[in-house]
């Protein structure tokens, strides 16, 4: 039996196991840095499967550490498991979670008798807390020679092109007044609030089509007749890259402060959390993924767009990185962040699915680690697409 049916036969294997555990964590969705149930969940599993599991690894109680084998090289498979507010696992991140898990599962089968390290990462709050990020500080990819995780869609995409983005919170401060009687004395927050959220709708007929500008009124007053002395907005602002990223952001802030001017208010823009960079899609392990979905019968094509953000960008920047998206039968209207996707990352077919991207994903794993012309071709676009430490060039 040779590396890739024994990389198959072990996810296989797991696979009823993995539908279960996908389920359970599809039916307790928790949000940012909450996913206690998931984190028990996967490493109990893992733990019975003979891996060396670390809970509450790199400085968060919901991130872990999964190893198997031993020297190098040495590869990273990503599990993501946070959900959404409202409407759950409607980025299917349940399938993510089992996706890699499945995968460092297969790959170390694969790997029998071979020199090589299989290193799974769970990796929480994918969803706005930039949790990679956190493991990139925390020295979790230092020694690793590639990372790879897999990610649900309406459609199938090896090489995705997702943008940069960071959060920016937007507070007005005005000064109260009754509405009706002496409304001269009030300087209104929610006009600031307003005016500004015109001002960015105004600005998106000049921005780059690529650029995203998306956001929600937080607080926008308490009664009719008090003219409000705060309100709050929260926007996500993307680029196409880290620097297309930087002039967007100076523009936002030009026209966030050209409300307060014009209502007399007083602004505070807060650019907040971690910013998740653009995402360096490597090449030539793109192509032995690609190589190994046709093989399983799910061929898949490289579209020019997508139009997102991740935290496995972030992980790109520091090694060779695949995050291919993979497609589950949905709706394509009701795509992901909505309740009809939550409902199809539950279904039978999406599982079956995960599995063929699992086997996948460990196939092209292998691919890295038993030939070390793939991997010198891998190290060799990472260094042709990536700036080096303190290069002032950027993406």
């Amino acid at each position: 039996m040779d590396a890739y049916e024994r990389i198959d036969r072990a996810i296989d294997t797991a696979s009823e196991d993995l539908r279960r555990l996908s389920l359970d964590i599809h039916s307790h969705p928790e949000l940012n840095f909450e996913e206690h149930h998931a984190h028990q969940a996967l490493t109990d599993f893992l733990d019975a499967e003979g891996f060396e599991v670390v809970r509450g690894a790199h400085t968060m109680p919901t991130a872990f550490r999964a190893v198997a084998g031993s020297g190098g090289p040495s590869v990273a498979l990503l599990s993501e498991y946070d959900a959404l507010p409202g409407i759950g696992h409607a980025c299917g991140h349940n399938l993510i979670a089992i996706a890699g898990v499945g995968a460092g599962v297969g790959l170390r089968a694969g790997l029998e008798g071979r020199p090589g390290t299989v290193v799974i990462l769970g990796s929480p709050a994918e969803e706005g807390g930039a949790g990679k990020q956190i493991l990139i500080e925390q020295h979790a990819f230092d020694g690793l020679d590639a990372a790879l995780m897999a990610h649900p869609a309406p459609m199938d995409n090896a090489t995705p092109k997702v943008q940069a983005m960071q959060h920016v919170r937007v507070e007005y401060f005005g000064r109260n007044a009754h509405a009706a009687a002496m409304p001269w004395m009030g300087l209104n927050a929610l006009d600031a609030l307003v005016l500004g959220y015109n001002a960015l709708s105004v600005l998106r007929q000049q921005i780059l089509p690529t650029d995203r500008i998306h956001g929600v009124f937080t607080q926008a007053g308490v009664k009719p007749n008090i003219i409000p002395d705060y309100t709050e907005a929260l926007y996500y602002v993307r680029s196409a890259t880290m620097a297309e990223l930087a002039n967007l952001k100076e523009r936002v802030k030009a026209c966030l402060e050209s409300a307060a001017t014009a209502t007399g208010c007083r602004v505070g823009i807060h650019w907040e959390g971690r910013p998740y960079t653009d995402l360096v899609s490597n090449e030539p392990l793109a192509e032995r993924y690609c190589t190994h979905m046709a093989a399983l019968g799910l061929p898949v094509g490289k579209l020019p767009w997508f139009g997102a953000s991740t935290d496995m960008g972030n992980v790109s920047y520091v090694l060779p990185t695949i995050h291919p998206m993979f497609c589950i039968p949905s709706d394509p209207l009701n795509a992901n962040h909505t309740a009809p996707f939550t409902e199809a990352a539950a279904t039978e077919e999406a599982h079956e699915r995960t599995i063929r991207v699992a086997k996948a994903m460990a196939r092209a794993a292998y691919d890295l680690i038993a030939d070390p012309a793939i991997l010198a071709q891998v190290k060799a676009d990472f260094a042709a697409q990536v700036p080096a430490p303190g290069d002032p060039l950027k993406r």
